[in-house]
């Protein structure tokens, strides 16, 4: 079960609620009990594989390794720093936390 955030853009509560992911969203705010209550987008907890086997480049064969090197030389060799631009985070969405 995933863990979502919540805000609430009555009195700006923050908060996380551990749910299914069938389960309706929360609408009342636990802290002002208003219905303003938003569930704010997550980037969720990841999934990790451990061990040897579940990572795709341990069977690649020489030939490719080979060419992911030179790629990897061919765009460091290039310097002008253009390809790799900051991504701006997300702006969250209830009024209590655009100052934050």
């Amino acid at each position: 079960m995933p863990t979502y955030d919540y805000c609430c853009d009555a009195c700006g509560h923050r908060f996380e609620h551990y749910q299914p992911i069938t389960a309706r969203p929360l609408r009342k705010c636990p802290a002002c009990g208003r219905p303003e209550l938003l569930r704010l987008l997550g980037t969720g907890g990841g999934l990790i594989f451990k061990g040897s086997g579940f990572y795709v480049t341990d069977y690649r064969s020489e030939s490719y390794k080979k060419a992911a090197e030179a790629e990897k030389k061919k765009d460091s060799g290039s310097g002008n720093g253009q390809d790799s631009a900051q991504a701006k985070p997300a702006k969250p969405t209830c009024q209590a936390c655009k100052s934050t």
